[in-house]
This record gives structure tokens, sequence and C-alpha cells, in this order.
């Protein structure tokens, strides 16, 4: 007779119920987010045609809600997580609705990170660059993950502007994350990883370019964005920190490499041009991949596959033993790679159009058609 795994059997059950829960939450929020008026209009920074529901972030936080109260998974560290992602949900929600000001997004996002503070993630210790042991950040723990969590909200947010890219960099980074937890044997992490990585799928159903749907039927929002990127930091900071299941700090920006270094590269050419780091613009990787000739759904496979591919990397340096140092400079010569790669608007699109070019001889090469290749099917 076959053994079964009840814990695998309830944790399928988790992922199974968020993924359902969070898709009917999206359809049934459409009709309300229209009667309302809580939609993403079209304008002169945004591809899409039609004004768009924009209740994904909320769908997302309920159906997570929801499934950690019915399975009885409301730790302290579980209650501070979701009063933490309410906050943010809901100046997300509030500046999808009227626009607020940058800095009031900045200030309720800090004061997110000290109700996770609270609950007892933070960032306590980070890599040195030139020895192997860890650095205790003693009193500039608060700062610190203030700034790192603020900083990977806004790089996930940068990246929501493509039918699926910001769920889909977010789900493949959940992913990595999952296989650390369960590496580290962190298992209680990696069921509320789950349940994330639910959440993001049953959103990414209703947000997707698929064969039955040629746009996407609802965003996220600021609030989805402020959501994801928030439970990023969460996730990260929960496996890095971890005394009795370690996983090394510098792991973290190598699962979220692509939104990290946009962003990162971003707002350096704003101060270099004496703008706002928080001015909107069409410089984005996805504006620059659009531009060089690929379609949504090009982008949207190809920066995921870059995404895990980087991560991947990371993963297996580590357990080949690569000095933790070279991993650090590695990624910093990333961002100054890509910072010079795009001090020249031109340049940047002759790299992502010469890449567009690459993927199709290798499609052609593999002999295999459009019709069995949907990632690379025309829009």
């Amino acid at each position: 007779m076959i053994e079964i795994d009840h814990n695998l059997v309830r944790v399928l059950v988790e992922l199974v119920t968020v993924t359902v829960l969070t898709y009917l939450l999206v359809r049934a929020l459409r009709p309300v987010a229209l009667r309302y008026g809580l939609l993403d209009r079209p304008d002169g920074r945004k591809d899409h045609d039609l004004p768009t529901p924009s209740t994904g972030g909320i769908a997302m936080l309920v159906g997570i809600y929801v499934t950690i109260v019915v399975f009885g998974i409301v730790t302290p560290l579980s209650a501070s997580y979701l009063a933490a992602a309410a906050l943010v949900v809901l100046i997300g929600f509030i500046d999808d609705r009227y626009d607020v000001r940058w800095w009031l997004r900045v200030i309720a996002q800090c004061a997110a990170v000290l109700v996770m503070v609270y609950g007892g993630v933070r960032v306590d210790h980070v890599i040195r660059v030139f020895a192997m042991k860890p650095t205790g950040l003693g009193a500039l723990s608060v700062p610190f993950t203030m700034f790192a969590t603020v900083g990977v909200i806004n790089a996930i947010n940068m990246t929501d502007g493509v039918d699926g890219l910001a769920g889909g960099l977010v789900l493949a980074a959940l992913c990595m994350l999952e296989a650390a937890a369960l590496y580290s044997g962190n298992f209680g992490l990696a069921e509320r990883l789950v349940i994330f990585a639910g959440a993001v799928f049953g959103f990414l159903m209703m947000n997707m370019r698929l064969p039955w749907q040629p746009r996407a039927r609802a965003f996220m929002g600021n609030a989805g964005s402020a959501l994801l990127g928030f439970t990023i930091a969460w996730v990260a900071f929960g496996l890095t920190q971890n005394e009795h299941h370690p996983v090394t700090p510098i792991l973290a920006p190598w699962l979220v490499a692509t939104p990290l270094i946009d962003c990162v590269s971003l707002i350096l050419h704003r101060i270099v041009s004496g703008h706002s780091p928080f001015r909107a613009d069409r410089n984005h990787m996805h504006h620059l991949m659009l531009e060089a000739g690929f379609t949504p759904s090009q982008l949207v496979a190809t920066l995921v596959v870059i995404n895990l591919a980087l991560g991947l990397f990371a993963g297996v340096a580590l357990f080949v033993g690569v000095p933790q140092p070279l991993l650090v400079i590695a990624f910093v010569c990333l961002c100054v790679g890509y910072f010079w790669l795009t001090r020249r608007r031109h340049r940047a699109v002759g790299a992502f159009a010469a890449l567009r070019r690459f993927l199709a001889r290798l499609r052609l090469q593999s002999g295999v058609s459009r019709v069995s290749t949907p990632a690379f099917k025309e829009d």
C-alpha cells in the first residue's frame, strides 16, 4: 500500500484553494471595478488600449488571508505579515484611485516595515565583500530593512508595464525561494511560500496573454505590485536571517535580478539627468524590449527565463563553493554593465533587437514551429 504524506496533501490543498479563490475573486471584482471606476486607464506611458480593472492586488491579499486563516497558519509571524501587507495594499489602492504623492507611499511602506520588524523579520546581518563572515548591522538594522524593502517594492512596481510580466517574475522568484527554503529545512516558510505562489498564479490566469485571452482582463495595480514586492522582501529576509535554517543573504538579489538591475539603472539615470528618481518615463527594460521588436508574450517569456537563469546560476555557484564576495562583485558588474548599455537608448534597443534575432534563430534551428511555441507566438 502506498503511504500518503499528509503534510504534502495539506500543502497541495492549500495551493489549490488559494489559486482558485484568488482567480474567482479577480473575476468577481471585475464588475465592482467597472461600476466604481477602479480602472487603469490608458495614457501616454501605458501600452494597453482599454480601461482595465486594477483590483488584482486586493484579490491576492484576500486570497492569502483567507487561506492562512482557514488552514490555521495564523502565527504571530503570519499575523505581522498580514497586517503589514494590508497596509501596503491600502496605500497602493489609494494611489491607484487618487494618484498620491510618492513620499506618502514611501512613508506608508516604511510603516509597514516597522510592523514587519515588530513581528520578528528584519535584516540583522549582510555579507561582507572582502570577508566570508557576515557583518552585523546593529542600530542600522531597521533603516537598512526599510531601504531594502522599499527598494524591492519599487523594483517590482517598475516591471508592472506588460501583461503578466511583474506576476511572472515574482512567481519565478517565489519558486526559487521555495527551493531554497526546502533545501535549508525551513518548512514553515516553505508552506507560506506555496500560498503566496498560488495567489500569484491565480491572478496571472486573468493577467497573462493566453490563446483564449488576447489581453489582460485584470491588472494588479500599485496595490498588487506593492504587495508582491513586500512579500518578496519579507520572504527573503525571513529566509536569509534565520539562524536555525541559514541561507546566505547574497542569494536574495539574484532571485529578483532583472527587476533590481532595471530599477537601480533607472534611478541612477534619472539622478544623473537631474530628475526625480520617482519620475515616470518609458525607459524601463520592457519599454526598450518592445521598441526592439519583442511582442509582449515574447518579452515576458524572455525576462522570466533570464531571471530564472540568473537565480539558478547563483544557487549553483554557492552550492559548488564559489566565494560569496565574487557573487557580490558579479552582481555589481551586471548593474554597471546594464547602466552603461542603457546610457544610449539606441544602443540598448539595438542590443535587445540582437537578442530577439538570436532567440528567433534558436527557435528555427530547433525545428519548433510558431504554433507549438506559444511564448513566441505573435500577439
